[in-house]
C-alpha cells in the first residue's frame, strides 16, 4: 500500500518550552483537543512519558495506542502508533521551531494503509482530526504561558 502522508503547519504565540510541555505530557490532551481521556499504560525510560512510554488515548468508543519514539525537548517529539486504526507504519513527528518569541509547529504523519482503497479516507479523516489536535495545541500553548 501507498505511503500517506498528512501534514499540518501552525503558527502560535506560545513558546516552544510551553508548547513541548504539552506534547510530552499525555494527561494535558484532554484540555485542548479532541481527545477524551489519556492513560500512561508503560513509562518511558528515564521519563514516565519518556522515549518507550506506552499512550493510551480514548476518543469516543476509540481507543488508540502510541509509543513514544523521540523526545527531543522544545524541539521534536514523534510517536508510532501500536493499535487503535486500521493502518500500519503509522508514525506522527511533531517539530518545533523557534518563530519570534512564538512557535512554529509542523506536525507530520505518516502510514499505509492495510486495506485497499482505505488509505485516502483514512488520510481525510485523520488530516482532519490532526488539525484540530494542532489548533488545540496551539490556542493551549499560548494559555500556558
Amino acid at each position: 500500500m501507498a505511503l500517506q502522508v498528512i501534514e499540518h503547519n501552525v503558527n502560535t504565540e506560545g513558546p516552544p518550552a510551553a508548547v513541548f510541555a504539552l506534547l510530552a505530557d499525555g494527561s494535558t490532551w484532554p484540555r485542548w483537543s479532541p481527545i477524551d481521556a489519556f492513560e500512561l499504560e508503560a513509562p518511558g525510560a528515564g521519563d514516565p512519558e519518556g522515549v518507550g512510554a506506552i499512550r493510551v488515548f480514548t476518543t469516543g468508543r476509540h481507543v488508540s495506542r502510541e509509543r513514544v519514539v523521540t523526545v527531543q525537548p522544545d524541539e521534536v517529539f514523534s510517536y508510532d502508533l501500536l493499535s487503535g486504526m486500521a493502518i500500519r507504519d503509522y508514525r506522527a513527528v511533531v517539530t518545533l521551531s523557534p518563530l519570534g518569541e512564538g512557535t512554529s509547529i509542523h506536525w507530520r504523519s505518516t502510514f499505509r494503509a492495510k486495506l485497499p482503497l482505505s488509505g485516502r479516507l483514512y488520510q481525510r479523516e485523520l488530516g482532519r482530526f490532526i488539525g484540530q489536535v494542532v489548533e488545540g495545541l496551539a490556542r493551549a500553548a499560548v494559555s500556558a504561558v
